[in-house]
């Protein structure tokens, strides 16, 4: 079957590709390449004996997304990651956000709606949730305002899935809820290639430890938490691709209970912005240096996963500890800058 993924030159887009590709699905990446590069296919190609399809196209040009699934009528299912998704970013350049993250989720449910029958991942985030009332965090928990334009882009977009759904018996849509994706491939083809200075917390790491960065900021070091500093819940990045691959064949399988269903993906476990940083210095071998600064605007104290619905329902489980993801990012960190 074919699977389009949008983004898949992405982080978390290329590492769902090999996992597609290692179940036997024909996959082709839409990718405009405005945050990653085209290198990456090499990388998949090595590790899967196999190079899917590519077509370089802005899913902003809705007769482009029209023109393509004209030409690709024989996609089965899509797994949408094309967005942007720097929250400081999105609070500088909210339209941006919403004309990227929104109007190319529409282009594309309007395609998928014209077909019989179309199956629909949607990478979405934790950050609907806000700053959860109790740990851990169901998918029961509400969806609390947002605190940035891309945060309201997940939330809005979920929205606009579910509604579309509700009229649409053909269109069958999970949203995965990511938590706090990390790490690299085992085989070191294929990692996280931030352009710029990271936005996530594992590369600002990996960067300071190798002496790309002078020093790691830790933003706070008293919230109510056990060191003081911020608890998330970081997912192993190929643990997270299988989940899409098994929310995936969930819908080609006809397992769903309804046309539209959300699950959460983590680990369950909460570790501080201290426990990351000692796991790099374990799995290094190396002292980072950091320093505590104020805290930053936005940040949440927690937000770690209840994974019992993913756990059962989905039939996905991450396999991973903080300590081998960490090893994995490490990995990579020093072939990239060899």
């Amino acid at each position: 079957m074919k699977v389009l993924v949008t983004g898949g030159l992405g982080f978390i887009g290329s590492h769902t590709v090999v996992e597609l590709q290692n179940k036997g699905f024909e996959v082709i990446i839409i990718d405009d390449c405005s945050n990653s590069d085209e290198k990456v296919l090499i990388g998949i190609e090595a590790i899967t004996g196999k190079k899917p399809l590519f077509e370089k196209l802005d899913l902003k040009e809705k007769h482009s997304v029209e023109d393509f699934f004209q030409r690709h009528q024989d996609v089965a299912g899509v797994i949408h990651f094309a967005a942007s998704k720097a929250v400081g970013e999105s609070v500088e350049k909210p339209l941006l956000y919403y004309e990227n993250n929104i109007g190319t989720l529409i282009y594309i449910l309007k395609e998928l709606c014209k077909k019989t029958k179309s199956s629909f991942i949607f990478s979405s985030s934790c950050t609907v949730y806000g700053q959860a009332d109790k740990m851990p965090i169901t998918e029961d928990a509400p969806v609390k305002v947002a605190e940035s334009p891309y945060g309201n882009t997940k939330q809005m977009g979920e929205e606009i899935i579910a509604d579309t759904c509700k009229v649409t018996p053909s269109l069958n849509a999970i949203a995965l809820r990511y938590f706090n994706p990390m790490g690299a491939h085992p085989s070191g083809e294929i990692g996280e290639l931030p352009k710029g200075v990271p936005q996530n917390l594992v590369p600002f790491i990996t960067q300071t430890g190798i002496g790309l960065r002078k020093e790691l900021s830790v933003f706070g070091n008293d919230y109510p938490t056990p060191d003081g500093t911020c608890i998330r819940d970081y997912i192993y990045v190929v643990d997270l691709a299988k989940a899409h691959v098994v929310a995936l064949e969930r819908l080609f399988q006809e397992k769903n209970e309804k046309n539209y269903e959300v699950f959460n993906v983590g680990t369950g476990t909460g570790s501080s912005v201290l426990e990351a940083i000692h796991s790099f210095e374990k799995v290094s071998g190396r002292k980072l240096n950091y320093k505590i600064v104020d805290r930053r605007p936005g940040d949440i104290t927690s937000a770690y996963a209840d994974t019992t619905k993913a756990n059962t329902v989905l039939g996905w489980k991450a396999e991973y500890t903080l300590d081998e993801a960490m090893n994995y990012a490490w990995i990579w960190e020093q072939k990239i800058r060899d």
